[in-house]
């Protein structure tokens, strides 16, 4: 009797994706990517989007995110962690004035 194994996630199945962070930078030097991956892999192996990047040594520090890919990925499934949730909380508002043209 012979069992098939699946070792690529299903897309269409719905797997669940996670929003979290990916640590770049070297040693004793933290940055990190926001990124879109399996919810099964490890932190810093394979993702399907990069949102944005996280760095905690600026003074303040800088959180640079797409401001509308976090809610699509979020209305596909995604789960954020409680660290991406956290800072995109703590993330001032985008205002609205600025991006819509004088009439």
């Amino acid at each position: 009797m012979s069992v098939a194994v699946r070792l690529q996630p299903d897309r269409e199945r719905g797997d669940m994706l996670a929003i979290r962070l990916r640590r770049t930078g070297s040693k004793k030097r933290p940055f990190f990517r926001v990124v879109v991956t399996d919810s099964r892999a490890a932190r810093d192996s394979s993702f399907v989007e990069v949102l944005g990047h996280y760095n905690p040594r600026t003074k303040p520090e800088s959180l640079d995110l797409k401001r509308d890919r976090p809610d699509y990925w979020i209305k596909a499934g995604a789960q954020p962690s409680d660290s991406v949730r956290t800072l995109v909380a703590r993330m001032p508002a985008a205002p609205a004035a600025a991006e819509q043209p004088a009439s």
